[in-house]
């Protein structure tokens, strides 16, 4: 027991100096918030976040895992900017959305949340400034991607100024947790898409009622004995929800990609990815014309997707991600040779990678 009192002293020793840091980090903060409000300059910067979060996770020897020195220090950049001005982010509500989550995997729990009820209603509190950014899912691993997303970037004049990867875990929730007083399920059409074979072999016959998000779902099921929800672990503990099963999605390796939007984007982090969307002149070989130009820039494309334009029949809208930031000249030069062969062309934004 001396030895473990020992440690424990020692464990607390080093507590008080973190504890001090901390605070010593914070005066240098608000030094550097007093600047920023004489030069008015932005407060919140993605690419020296990401530059903080790389440094210290290359120096890091261990045994602390990687993995939670990102999100310790992410909670501590996020309380350090709520020191300098709160970041009011917009996602699908209410609390304990998947979105939710996304955004407070990326800004931190220190971030203001500014719930609505539908993506474009993110998009609407962006451009209003009621918030500094939005966070809107744009795929999954499993299910492709969220068009309604995609085409709302046509409608409006933001940027993305960041994606969030984040690992999508369904859980079957209700206020007994006993399946068989189940009479119906809520949830949200996604999340019922990425469990739809668990549902057919487990609650065949059960109705599946429509949510506007898998928090709606866990509220309305919390209210109601005979009821379901599909939604996630915090779901459950903001909802006072019991666990009839837990993973219930049908692919282990389920992921969500959210993107950030805002009215401008980041500079250069040193590992960024640039979105575009275009439409081609109707002629043959143009969508080869394109992109040809990034194929001898050897410049990557990570994604290339097509969608309806919903302006003029059989007139396609393509998405492509591609490496770099368009502060690249080789990507600049390669994106403005596109013109010539467009019939519309927009820069979504350049960004650092998510998910490092």
């Amino acid at each position: 027991m001396k030895e473990l009192d020992k440690l424990r002293k020692e464990i607390d020793g080093i507590d008080n100096e973190i504890l001090e840091l901390l605070n010593k980090r914070a005066k240098n903060v608000l030094g550097i918030a007093h600047i920023k409000r004489n030069e008015k300059a932005k407060f919140y910067s993605p690419e020296r976040e990401r530059a903080i979060l790389e440094r210290l996770t290359s120096l890091n020897k261990g045994p602390f895992p990687n993995e939670a020195v990102k999100v310790i220090f992410r909670e501590i950049l996020s309380a350090s900017l709520s020191l300098e001005e709160p970041l009011r982010i917009g996602c699908l509500g209410p609390l304990a959305t998947f979105t939710h989550l996304a955004a407070i995997r990326h800004f931190g729990s220190a971030s203001v949340i500014v719930p609505v009820i539908t993506i474009k209603e993110v998009f609407d509190a962006v451009e209003a400034e009621k918030a500094d950014f939005g966070v809107v899912p744009i795929e999954n691993s499993t299910e492709g991607i969220i068009s309604y997303t995609l085409d709302l970037f046509m409608d409006y004049d933001l940027k993305v100024s960041a994606e969030v990867m984040l690992k999508i875990t369904h859980n079957l929730l209700s206020r007994s947790g006993d399946k068989a007083k189940i009479r119906k399920i809520y949830s949200f059409s996604p999340p019922t898409a990425q469990c739809r074979r668990w549902l057919a072999v487990n609650m065949a016959g059960v109705p599946i009622i429509e949510a506007t998000s898998t928090a709606n779902a866990a509220e309305l099921a919390s209210q109601d004995d005979e009821a379901a929800a599909i939604a996630s672990e915090l779901a459950a503990e903001i909802y006072n929800l019991k666990f009839v099963e837990k993973s219930i999605e049908d692919s282990k390796h389920n992921f969500t990609r959210f993107l950030v939007i805002s009215k401008e984007f980041p500079k250069k982090s040193g590992r960024d990815k640039t979105s575009v969307m275009f439409s081609v002149k109707n002629k043959p070989g143009s969508l080869y014309s394109v992109l040809e130009p990034f194929k001898k820039a050897k410049i990557n494309l990570t994604k290339i997707e097509s969608r309806p334009s919903k302006r003029k029949a059989w007139e396609y809208i393509f998405f492509v991600d591609m490496e770099g930031h368009i502060e690249d000249k080789k990507l600049k030069k390669a994106v403005e040779s596109m013109r010539d062969d467009c019939l519309y062309l927009k820069v979504l934004g350049s960004y650092p990678y998510g998910g490092f």
